[in-house]
């Protein structure tokens, strides 16, 4: 690879290595502290037609890997085929390879780190310390983990769409019986009928990850990306972190957003029915869409891990918001103690409502379910981890 296949940003003062920095939003030499506009304008970020032909060719290339010379120290470096940027192990300097990125595409836009690496750590050790749940000595391990700065690629998708929709409405009404022992009971019904309507949504920046990854689900966790704040692409935000290529086609990509949109027209769709009904069911959609088009861009992630008693936990950072998830061991010692808590309120309200016979003739319907430490609960229709939630929501 030669000079014009990668850079690297020196300072016209010191001949330092200039780095993006976070504060200034410019480039800025950490030697000397002299800093540099970066040139990029809003309005160069262009919303591309989403064609059958832009499907067929915009796909992952089959590159393994390359190799660069280092211009600082002359040393030899292995480029991983889906890597964009490069730091010179010897000498620390920094590079962004443009060229794989021409052999590719080179992103739309990028959303630049709003929170510096400080930020990220402090943002980390407060979340380790409120894991309550967490070994206490391992708030004590975690000092000095190193973090890593690093770009992700996503496809963005918008669209307008609409849906003609057919559905089972459902009233519900109550009627009384006499049961066998002539007592009078209360007991309800849904009457089921045929209906059927149109909804429309216009889609703008749907987002779908543009690298496969095992962690693809985890990374999903430090989402949303305020898309308000994206710029157009330069070379230079990506000086001083890591950069990967999209290995995700884009018609795969926009497969899955076409689910998405889906989804929220099916919602639509329920929410119009039980405006006129108390229930819904059985809806099926007949959907178009129109002025379909997508962007590429990059968007700020900082991770990090750690070993605890031989195991890896992995933690991620929004580099935008500060939206942090991660996973950690658990103490079986706390666990334990909050099943004994749990348990003793349990016994102390049974007990105490033992003498109360205002509920006498009530008949209530529990539904059975067998506790575990892994298990996944349904919160504020989310997917939420019982203790994660705990550890949000409770001070112990």
């Amino acid at each position: 690879m030669d000079n014009k296949e990668s850079s690297v940003y020196r300072c016209e003062s010191c001949n330092g290595i200039m780095e993006y920095d976070v504060e200034t939003k410019q480039m800025k030499c950490p030697n000397c502290g002299n800093c540099v506009p970066i040139l990029n304008d809003t309005s160069k970020i262009i919303e591309h037609k989403l064609t059958i032909d832009a499907k067929r060719i915009l796909r992952p290339s089959e590159k393994t890997s390359t190799t660069m010379e280092c211009t600082g120290c002359g040393a030899t470096l292995e480029i991983g085929k889906d890597d964009t940027t490069s730091v010179c192990p010897y000498c620390g300097s920094s590079y962004v390879l443009a060229q794989k990125q021409l052999d590719a595409i080179i992103p739309d836009g990028i959303i630049p780190f709003n929170l510096d690496m400080n930020a990220a750590k402090e943002t980390f050790h407060k979340w380790v310390k409120r894991r309550w749940l967490a070994p206490g000595k391992l708030k004590t391990l975690y000092q000095g983990n190193p973090f890593q700065s690093l770009y992700l690629p996503y496809w963005t998708f918008d669209a307008d769409a609409d849906a003609d929709y057919t559905a089972m409405g459902g009233r519900t009404r109550t009627e009384q019986y006499k049961d066998k022992e002539g007592n009078v009971q209360t007991r309800t019904h849904t009457d089921w009928y045929h209906t059927h309507g149109h909804v429309q949504e216009h889609f703008d920046d749907i987002l779908e990850k543009a690298v496969n990854t095992e962690n693809a689900a985890f990374l999903s966790q430090i989402e949303p990306y305020d898309m308000g704040r994206l710029v157009s692409y330069a070379p230079e935000y990506l000086s001083g972190c890591m950069s990967q290529c999209y290995n995700v086609d884009l018609e795969k990509a926009s497969n899955s957003a076409r689910d998405d949109m889906e989804q929220r027209l099916r919602s639509l769709a329920s929410d119009d029915v039980l405006s006129r009904y108390d229930s819904v069911k059985d809806v099926r959609l007949h959907s178009r869409y129109r002025n379909e088009s997508y962007k590429h861009i990059l968007v700020p992630v900082y991770s990090t891990s750690y070993y605890y008693e031989g195991k890896l936990y992995q933690v991620a950072i929004n580099g935008q918001t500060g939206n942090i998830h991660g996973a950690y061991p658990k103490s079986p010692v706390k666990i334990a103690a909050i099943i004994i808590a749990i348990l003793l309120v349990l016994a102390a309200i049974f007990l105490g409502g033992g003498s109360d016979d205002s509920s006498y003739g009530r008949t209530t319907e529990y539904e059975q379910t067998t506790p575990e430490f892994e298990s996944t609960y349904y919160l504020s229709e989310r997917n939420v981890n019982l203790w994660d939630y705990l550890e949000t929501n409770l001070q112990m």
